[in-house]
């Protein structure tokens, strides 16, 4: 926030995520309940500090949950991750709530995606029972774009505000901002425009060992989806 004037989106893991630390033969003097109970409050604390240190939106990183399905296809481990997640999301306020996101992606750690072969069906439907604001959903890397909006808008709620992915950051091609207004429009046929925003699909990796897209590319990208985005502004009017 010292180098911009413009709202800041503070991204967090996600309860689900750090319950699978764990050990599945548990810790003597401290029960699995003892920890969820401890990993909730400490979640919850660490949302509200950003938004006290005035985050515009917080976004809560799943990109275990698309993964959760290729683990355990009945589902029952994406429940349970759901269900998690949501005694965290309910510890807010509903108007607080509007200012928390959850994203989801097939993972692109060192360019390498560990879901992208799992069908969105088997998680949108379960993924928009989360009791946030807003979703942030990687779509340009996908072979399907169109399917997946007409799946979002049959899940999505009236509530809820929609991002979707129109970048592609594994992908060393830096899109032009005509290339982005067109995915926008696209998503605009399927999603309400007071709905509908855009972001970026995962892979502008935070992690040291990830240095396949340099930081010019990444600033090139996100410059042509604030572009592109502008562009279909100005075409919807």
């Amino acid at each position: 926030m010292r180098f911009t004037r413009r709202p800041v989106k503070q991204a967090v893991i996600s309860p689900s995520a750090l319950s699978l630390m764990y050990p599945a033969d548990g810790i003597p003097g401290y029960s699995r309940e003892e920890f969820l109970e401890d990993l909730l409050r400490e979640h919850e604390g660490e949302v509200r500090r950003c938004l006290q240190k005035g985050a515009h939106k917080v976004q809560i990183d799943f990109t275990e949950g698309r993964l959760a399905v290729k683990i355990d296809p009945s589902g029952s481990l994406l429940n349970s991750f759901i269900d998690l997640n949501n005694l965290a999301l309910s510890r807010f306020s509903a108007e607080e709530r509007q200012r928390i996101g959850v994203y989801t992606c097939p993972g692109a750690d060192r360019d390498s995606t560990h879901s992208a072969d799992v069908d969105y069906a088997d998680l949108l439907p379960s993924l928009f029972e989360l009791r946030a604001g807003n979703f942030y959903i990687a779509l340009a890397t996908e072979k399907d774009p169109v399917r997946v909006l007409k799946m979002i808008r049959q899940c999505m709620k009236p509530d809820q505000r929609i991002f979707v992915g129109v970048v592609a950051p594994i992908d060393p091609r830096v899109e032009s901002p005509e290339e982005i207004r067109d995915r926008v429009l696209e998503a605009a046929k399927f999603i309400p425009l007071d709905q509908l925003g855009t972001t970026d699909d995962c892979g502008f990796s935070p992690f040291s060992d990830d240095t396949s897209t340099s930081r010019d590319t990444a600033f090139a990208k996100i410059r042509a989806r604030v572009l592109g985005t502008a562009l279909a502004a100005e075409r919807i009017g």
